[in-house]
This record gives structure tokens, C-alpha cells and sequence, in this order.
């Protein structure tokens, strides 16, 4: 086996004495000269280590010519032919997932962009709605949400029901806002997605806004457009349509002036359905209802009228067949005449389509046609007709509904009747308009015209074709094989009510919850949402929490009642507690060492290392105590180097570095210009948050300053509370309730997290954390590359008292409370 010669970890190229050099870091790791002098600074003096990245001195006036060369290194690759070939490194990759992928990524980047903020919609009050009603709304002033830049302020909006979850009212864990948002998106079908992604494609050609979830009844709405103004309105005032009332044929001027009324409403029409078309989604059904006017007279196709029509339309259907199975063209007749008689214009091949969707078998099995464009066309024309003759276009049916029996025969003597009744009203006039419009009412869609050509003809009404130079010969849709029908699919089923399970919680005397649950979920979050949680509440401690560490199978807590207890992480049971201190203890650390150890500090400067050993002793290892004066305020904060030290964040404004070798000071850190009230360690990094709004970064190596943080943030000085680090990312919580989060040392996020302070912060993989003053724990999570963090808010914990303490540690969430408490979280 040939030895694989050692390369820098940036460039891959193999060490030499000309063009990969190699110098040593002050962190001890190696990379060649010329990638040094590339790597990015940030901060001046200092870079990070390609390999550990740790921050580390280096002055790029001298350059990395003045570090020192890896002769060893050097001398090994020398030694061996230049011309000798690595072999491909695989990439080593793990990652421990704490909370379950409850969505994707993508399936959250997809979705986020359509979802409207919780006050960007306020629901006008009606009675008791129905699954098939459309429920009217507005678009606040007063929201500060307006997301999509074609939204107005006192906006009217119509919503529809699109799903809706059942919540158990005492679950431990509530999702956000958006949280149930996407929960509602996940647990539907891929089918029903799908279809609600084809609607909210039609933003621009059907104003439709979003998907905005109601809180109170946790149901989610698509939100749409509405406008005043309806095509129902219009046909309204002309009670006999166009030329319904011209009963002898004569077209005259005051006839011409309403034709080309139609003649504009009309091509708006069908405009609108040629933009729905486009997306490739078909309505199945029309009715004028399905049609409003903006502000300027355009028409655009109410998509939430059309979804709510095709619910009634199926209701309509499972009534008017009563449970039956199957049904004959009798029958057919009788209940397409009755969709008629509500101006619902179902086309004949969805209308068998949907019986056989249904489950409901036809007599005359030979009745079957494919549905596509050409479906809306049939409903196009309906719509037209009743806009043209007015009322005689619905007494036309019912009185061919009276003189025939089958549905085929109906069907078959309306379409005379049109042709009939157009001749009386138009009579030789406007000849093509006629033939079109029968034309549109063939059984079969294959035999009917493209929307463009209806379009065509009666644009044609207005302008002679030798004069229209604006139209394009070549403006129809093209049909293709994934044609989606709104009428038959998912989001017009008829909802089935699905119970999530029940909740039954006893506490027993050793205060501990028991919980009964239904279901088998293993993960944490999905058995929080799910109440399939065991909440175990740690009683013992006398006054407020401030600490929690774990190490060595055992909880260890602080409290301002001046002992560190100590609980078995087997069964939660208090096995010991460590008295000693003679004031309020602030922060508790584990030293996991050949001999462990529990160091607390508190707030009159004592330090005190107890042994973690059995059995557990009363007295401390050893203790001692910061020098203080009368401005002096205690220990704030604790860390733990790795490195034998252990640093203590201070009421002086200073950060000290003791010796757990000698229990002595090593040196004391300076430029804070307030209480240093947080300290975290990563990667040979030591982090310090302070009352003065600021984090400063700090060497572990030679305990050198690096760069502060947060100094030349705007505004008034916001405190730090608590800090967490982990490998590249950096989290603050702060006073207002804001967490900041850095990158590599560069700021990419704030987030609005709480109301109040926050004074505890917890990570796990891309889990965050959060609890403080508002009485709930947040639940975040967060994730991105060196370009962007983004932040998603999954939920959060309701407590009754304020959070002053977090950890996670395997799968337990231990949250630390102002009023004594400590609760244990685990998933079932």
C-alpha cells in the first residue's frame, strides 16, 4: 500500500518548496502559503483556520512568509515522487437529527412565499359557514403585512376553506403561525398540493393573493381578490338578457348598442378563461357567479366562487342520489336540469365523469368523453347564452326537461331550442355568432371550438377582421395530456372529519405526569404537537432557577436558593444536593475530566468545585473567591475551555481565566463597559456577552482579544442575556426579545423571538430553542449557508412562569423556571 502524501486542506495539492509550501497556524494545523495569503479577513489581525476554524493571530502586512514552515511535513512529501496520485477522499458526512423533518426544505421554500400573515386578513362576521360557502374579508389599513405588491389597503377578499386541522385544546406544544400552516400543507395529499399550487400560479390572472390560517377555527383559506362589481350583477339588470326581449327579430340601433355590450363583456370572458387555461387547469363548471369586474371593467374568474360552486355541485350529487349506486338517464336528466335552474353549467362529460367519480355506476355505459379545454367551452357558452337571451335560456330547458324523460333527449332538444331562439332574437343577422355559439353545445368537446375562436368571433362583433391588425392568428392554448379540472379534483371533495387522538393527563404524588396518549409517534416534536408527551416536573429546589448542566448521569440545577442539586437522568429522582454557598448561586458547568467535576459560581464571587464521584460528598472539593469592592456585583456566568481553564464572566465589567490545575488566576480579559452576563466556547474561541449590548471574541490559545461584535449596531444599547455557540454560527438573546445570529463571525439575522426578554437559549443540530419572559418556550428552526440564515418558528411551549434555564441533552428537553420548578420534556 503506497503512503498517501500529506496536502493542504484548501487546495488539495500535495506539499512542496515551490508552489504549496507548508506553514504552520498558531492553532497547529498546516496549509500551504499561497491559500493562506487567499483566505478571507474579516477582522483585522486574525483569519480562521481552514481546518479547525478557529480564529487565529496573523498580520497580513508580513504576510505568510513569516509563519513558520512545516519542515517535518515538508520533508516527508520531498522525500517521495512528485509524481504520485492521491486517491479521491470521500467526504465524511453525519448528522445528528434531534426533531423529526416534519417538511423538507423545499417543501418550505416552496409554500412560505404564498403564506399571508396572520393581520393581513380580517373576516367580515356571518353566520355559521359553511365547507362549500365563500367567506368575505378585507385587507386591514391597519396591518403593517401587506405582502404581495399588488395587495391594497381595505382590500375586499373572498376565502375558502382549503383544509383544516383538529387540535387537541391541552397539548403541551402549540405550533406557530406558520408552523400550523404547513403542518395543515403536509398532512394533505400530494394531489390536492398539486392542484392548490395550479391555483396560486394564477395570482395575476385570477387575483389571487394567498393562504392565510385562522387561528380560531385552525382552519386554512385561499384568499383571492373580490370585487364589487359581478357578472351576476350585470345580468341582473338585463332581466331578458341582451336580446331576450326582441321578439321580432329586428335588430336595430338601440339592439346594436346592447350587442356590443355583450361584445366587450363577452370577450373579457373569455379572456379570463383562456388565462385560467394557460396555467392548465380547467373549471369543469361555470356560472356567472364565477365572474367579477375590477375597477376598470376587466374580468377576471373568481376562483374561490368556482371551488364553492363545485362543492355544491358534488353535495347537490350525493343528495339527489340518495345513496344509490346507480342511476339511469332519467334520473341524469332530472338532476343536471336542477343545476341548471341555480345557473350551475356543468358539461356533460364532467358531469359523467363525476358520477363515476363518486362511485355511481350509469345504466348507459356508452356515455363517456375525456374531459379537457373544450369542457369550459360548453360552460362558456352557457354562460354567454344566459347573458344574451336572459331568462328564456333557463325556461328553455325546463321546458324540455317537461317534454322528454331521458338525459340524451333533453340534452339533444335544448340545443334545438337555442338554435331556435337565437334565430328569433338575431335573425339574420350576426350569423356566425349563432353558429359558434351551437357549435359550443356539441355532446362530444372534440366537436366544440377553442376559447380563442369563440373569442375571435365575437371580437369580430366589434371590428371587421380585415381591419384588425392587433390579434395573432396563432393565440390559442395548446391543449396537452395534464389537463387538471377544478370540479373533480381534490380541493372541491367533500371533507371527512378526522379525530386526532385525545389527551388524558394525571398527575401522581411523586409529581409526575402520567400520560395516556394515543398514537405511536417516537419523535419529539411530532409527540409534542401530538400530546404524545411525558412532562415530568422536578420539585425540591426554594427559589428560582439559574443553571443546568449534565454530565456524568446526572442533572445538576443552581438556584438562588444557594444549592446545586443533583438528579439521576434514569428516573429524575433528587439522589443529592450541594450546600455551601452563602449567596444566591448564578451558573452551574459539568467538567467531563478524568476526575469530573461540578464548579458553581455565585453572585458574592464564590467559586466551587464539587467531586462527581460515589458517594456524592457534602463538602466542595474546593472553593474560592474572586476579589471584590463595593461596585463589585459577583459571578454572572460560567465556561469551560477544554483547555484546564475555566472562565468566570463577572459584575466588574472582566472576564477571568482560572487554572483548574491550581485553582489560581491566570490572567483577566478586559474591554467590557458593563456586567460580562454570558460566556460560551467553540472551536478555540471564547465568547462574551455583556450588559453593554456587545460579544466580544477572545483567543483560547494566548486569551488575546479578537473583534467585538454588536459595537456598531444602531440605536440604544440592547443587554445580552445568554450566548450560544456551536462550530460556525453564533446566537444572542438579548433584553428586547431579539435573537442575533452571526455566521463566521459575520451577522446575517435578527429575529423577533419573544416579548421580553430572553434569558435561556438551547441548540441542537438546526433546532433552536428559546425561552424568557413572556412564560413560553420557542421553537425554531434555523438553517442556510454562508449567504443566508433563514428562521422558522415550528411552535412553542406555554409555561405559567418565566424560563430562566435550557438544555437539551438526548431527545429530554430540561426547562429551568422563575418559580422553583424544573420540567422534563420527553417525545414518546
Amino acid at each position: 500500500m503506497e503512503l498517501q502524501l500529506p496536502e493542504c486542506p484548501v487546495c488539495l495539492q500535495t506539499y512542496d518548496s515551490d508552489q504549496a509550501i507548508p506553514r504552520v497556524l498558531a492553532c497547529g494545523h498546516t496549509a500551504c502559503e499561497a491559500c493562506i495569503a487567499l483566505l478571507p479577513q474579516r477582522f483585522s489581525d486574525t483569519i480562521r483556520c481552514p481546518a479547525c476554524t478557529q480564529l487565529v493571530k496573523y498580520s497580513h502586512l508580513q504576510g505568510p512568509s513569516a509563519l513558520p514552515k512545516n519542515i517535518d511535513l515538508l520533508r516527508l512529501c520531498l522525500s517521495q515522487d512528485a509524481d504520485y496520485q492521491k486517491p479521491h477522499k470521500r467526504p465524511i458526512t453525519g448528522h445528528y437529527e434531534f426533531l423529526p423533518r416534519l417538511w423538507s426544505d423545499q417543501f418550505y421554500s416552496v409554500w412560505k412565499e404564498w403564506v399571508l400573515p396572520n393581520d393581513a386578513v380580517l373576516v367580515e362576521p356571518s353566520g355559521d359557514e359553511d365547507f362549500c360557502d365563500v367567506v368575505h374579508g378585507i385587507i386591514p389599513n391597519s396591518s403593517p403585512s401587506v405582502v404581495r405588491w399588488w395587495m391594497k389597503e381595505n382590500q375586499n377578499v373572498s376565502l375558502v376553506k382549503i383544509a383544516s386541522l383538529s387540535f387537541v385544546n391541552d397539548s403541551m406544544f402549540s405550533f406557530s403561525y406558520m408552523g400550523q400552516i404547513m403542518d395543515c400543507l403536509n398532512s394533505t395529499n400530494e394531489e390536492k398540493r398539486h392542484e392548490l399550487g395550479l391555483i396560486l400560479r394564477q395570482s395575476k390572472t385570477c387575483g389571487v393573493y394567498g393562504l392565510w390560517y385562522d387561528l380560531d377555527d385552525h382552519c386554512l383559506y385561499l384568499v383571492c381578490e373580490r370585487w364589487g362589481c359581478g357578472l351576476l350583477e350585470k345580468i341582473s339588470e338585463l332581466r331578458n338578457g341582451v336580446v331576450g326581449g326582441n321578439e321580432d327579430g329586428l335588430v336595430n340601433s338601440a339592439i346594436e348598442d346592447e350587442i356590443f355590450c355583450f361584445a366587450m363583456m363577452g370577450m373579457e370572458i373569455c379572456k379570463a378563461i383562456i388565462g385560467l387555461h394557460s396555467e392548465g387547469l380547467v373549471s369543469g363548471c361555470l356560472a356567472p357567479s364565477c365572474f367579477n369586474f375590477d375597477g376598470v371593467g376587466h374580468v377576471f374568474v373568481d376562483l374561490n366562487e368556482m371551488l364553492a360552486m363545485g362543492r355544491k355541485i358534488r353535495r347537490s350529487l350525493v343528495e339527489s342520489v340518495s345513496g344509490r349506486r346507480r342511476i339511469d338517464e332519467k334520473e341524469m336528466g332530472i338532476i343536471s336540469t336542477n343545476l341548471i335552474k341555480k345557473e350551475a353549467y356543468l358539461s356533460p362529460e364532467v358531469f359523467i365523469e363525476l358520477l363515476h367519480k363518486e362511485g355511481i355506476e350509469l345504466e348507459c355505459d356508452s356515455l363517456s368523453y375525456s374531459v379537457g379545454y373544450g369542457s369550459d367551452v360548453w360552460s362558456l357558452a352557457c354562460v354567454l347564452l344566459r347573458l344574451l337571451i336572459g331568462n328564456p335560456f333557463t325556461e328553455l330547458h325546463m321546458r324540455s326537461a317537461k317534454r322528454h324523460s331521458d338525459y340524451l333527449e333533453v340534452y339533444a332538444d335544448c340545443r334545438d331550442e337555442v338554435h331556435s331562439l337565437l334565430e328569433t332574437k338575431l335573425g339574420t343577422n350576426f350569423v356566425a355568432l349563432q353558429r359558434i355559439l351551437c357549435e359550443c353545445l356539441n355532446f362530444d368537446r372534440k366537436n366544440r371550438p377553442l376559447v380563442a375562436d369563440v373569442w375571435k368571433c365575437i371580437r369580430e362583433l366589434i371590428i371587421k377582421p380585415q381591419f384588425d391588425f392587433m390579434v395573432s392568428r396563432e393565440g390559442s392554448v395548446t391543449e396537452h395530456n395534464n389537463v387538471h379540472c377544478l370540479v373533480l379534483g381534490e380541493l372541491c371533495q367533500l371533507p371527512k372529519e378526522i379525530s386526532r387522538g385525545s389527551l388524558a393527563v394525571k398527575t401522581d404524588e411523586s409529581n409526575r405526569e402520567n400520560v395516556d396518549h394515543v398514537g405511536d409517534d417516537k419523535d419529539f416534536i411530532e409527540g409534542l404537537s401530538g400530546s404524545t408527551v411525558e412532562s415530568i416536573n422536578l420539585q425540591g429546589h426554594l427559589d428560582c432557577i439559574t443553571g443546568l448542566a449534565v454530565g456524568g448521569g446526572f442533572l445538576f440545577s443552581s438556584s438562588f436558593d444557594k444549592t446545586i442539586h443533583v438528579w439521576s437522568l434514569q428516573d429524575f429522582t433528587l439522589v443529592h444536593q450541594f450546600r455551601g454557598h452563602e449567596h444566591r448561586i448564578m451558573a452551574v458547568v459539568f467538567v467531563e475530566e478524568e476526575q469530573p467535576l461540578c464548579i458553581s459560581g455565585d453572585i458574592g464571587g464564590g467559586i466551587f468545585v464539587w467531586e462527581i464521584s460515589i458517594p456524592l460528598r457534602q463538602e466542595p472539593l474546593k472553593k474560592w473567591f474572586e476579589q471584590k469592592d463595593w461596585r463589585y456585583s459577583g459571578i454572572h456566568a460560567l465556561a469551560i475551555s477544554g483547555t484546564g481553564y475555566l472562565y468566570t464572566g463577572s459584575g466588574d465589567k472582566s472576564i477571568k481565566a482560572w487554572s483548574l490545575q491550581d485553582c489560581t488566576l491566570s490572567c483577566t480579559l478586559n474591554g467590557h463597559r458593563s456586567v460580562v452576563s454570558a460566556l460560551a466556547v467553540s472551536d478555540g474561541v471564547l465568547y462574551s456577552g455583556s450588559w453593554d449590548g456587545t460579544i466580544r471574541l477572545w483567543s483560547l490559545n494566548d486569551h488575546s482579544p479578537l473583534t467585538v461584535l454588536g459595537e456598531d449596531a444602531p440605536g440604544n444599547v440592547i443587554s445580552v442575556l445568554s450566548l450560544k455557540a456551536d462550530h460556525h454560527m453564533l446566537l444572542a438573546a438579548h433584553e428586547d426579545g431579539c435573537i442575533k445570529i452571526w455566521r463566521n463571525d459575520v451577522f446575517m439575522k435578527s429575529i423577533q423571538a419573544h416579548n421580553g426578554a430572553v434569558f435561556a437559549v438551547a441548540t441542537e443540530g438546526k433546532w433552536l430553542f428559546t425561552g424568557g419572559w413572556d412564560k413560553s418556550v420557542n421553537v425554531q428552526e434555523v438553517s442556510g449557508d454562508d449567504l443566508q440564515i433563514e428562521t422558522f418558528p415550528v411552535g412553542s411551549i406555554a409555561s405559567d412562569a418565566v424560563i430562566t434555564a435550557l438544555l437539551y441533552w438526548e431527545g429530554k428537553l430540561f426547562v429551568g423556571y422563575a418559580d422553583r420548578m424544573i420540567k422534563v420534556y420527553t417525545g414518546q
